[in-house]
């Protein structure tokens, strides 16, 4: 069964208003980043937010290209006032989970169409090694 263009763009949207989302967190972690480690950590987060952007602009392309409205709005930004690395990797370990399954629920959506599935499969590999390194930098050993 063929999915509905509807549901694509459904999905889509949801997609591009989570990598809004992603700037705005990423770059909000960017400036709170303080002690020794700021420099590098900081510039991996300012990174991070660039990769979002880039998320966003294809998303938004593929939106229109099935005939839909990029949304105006992003989803939700918990500001969860901790600001300690630790506590920002984990926000940030979370986000990546939810954007790795918006993608993999995409890659079942895109039924025939090999370019959508394509650049969804490439999300989710990408959104996998974000994961592994998170999980990485929060290793204690």
């Amino acid at each position: 069964m063929k999915p509905s263009n509807d549901a694509i763009v459904e999905l889509l949207g949801e997609i591009f208003r989570l990598e809004m989302a992603g700037v705005i967190r990423y770059l909000h972690y960017s400036f709170m980043i303080m002690g020794h480690n700021r420099i590098p950590i900081q510039k991996w987060f300012r990174d991070q937010a660039d990769e979002s952007m880039q998320h966003c602009i294809i998303i938004g392309e593929k939106i229109t290209a099935f005939g839909g409205h990029p949304p105006l709005n992003t989803a939700v930004v918990n500001d969860t006032k901790g600001h300690s690395i630790d506590e920002i990797l984990r926000e940030s370990l979370s986000f990546e989970k939810l954007a790795l399954e918006k993608y993999k629920n995409l890659v079942g959506l895109a039924g025939e169409n090999i370019a959508l599935e394509e650049m969804a499969r490439t999300f989710v590999r990408t959104e996998t090694e974000h994961i592994e390194e998170v999980e990485k930098m929060l290793r204690k050993e």
